[in-house]
C-alpha cells in the first residue's frame, strides 16, 4: 500500500478512492475531478451532493453529521470530512482494501 500523501497531507490513495465515488454515482469522468473540484463547478448542484455523501457513508461505513454533511460543497470538504471521522491509520487502508 503506498503511503503517499497529497501536498495538503492527505492520503494520496484515500483521496482518489473518493473522486472515484463521486465519478461513479454522478456519472462524470474521474480525470475531470480534483480536490479542489467545487460541486458546481462539476454541474452537481444540492441533490446531488446528498447523494454523494450518503455514498460516501455507505462505503466507508460511517454517518457524517447533518451540520457537516449540509456544508459539503467541494470535493475537498468531502475528504477531510471523511478524514476527521475514520481512524487515521484506517482512512488508507480502507481506501485500498475498498477499491
Amino acid at each position: 500500500m503506498s503511503n503517499e500523501l497529497t501536498q495538503e497531507g492527505i492520503p494520496d490513495e484515500f483521496a482518489q478512492k473518493v473522486i472515484a465515488i463521486i465519478a461513479d454515482t454522478q456519472r462524470i469522468p474521474p480525470e475531470k475531478i480534483s480536490l479542489e473540484s467545487k460541486f458546481d463547478e462539476l454541474g452537481l448542484d444540492s441533490l446531488d451532493a446528498v447523494s454523494i455523501v450518503f455514498e460516501l457513508e455507505l462505503e466507508f461505513n460511517i454517518s457524517i453529521p447533518n451540520d457537516e454533511a449540509l456544508v459539503i460543497s467541494t470535493v475537498r470538504q468531502a475528504v477531510e470530512s471523511l478524514l476527521k471521522l475514520l481512524p487515521k491509520d484506517i482512512a488508507g487502508a480502507k481506501a485500498v482494501a475498498q477499491s
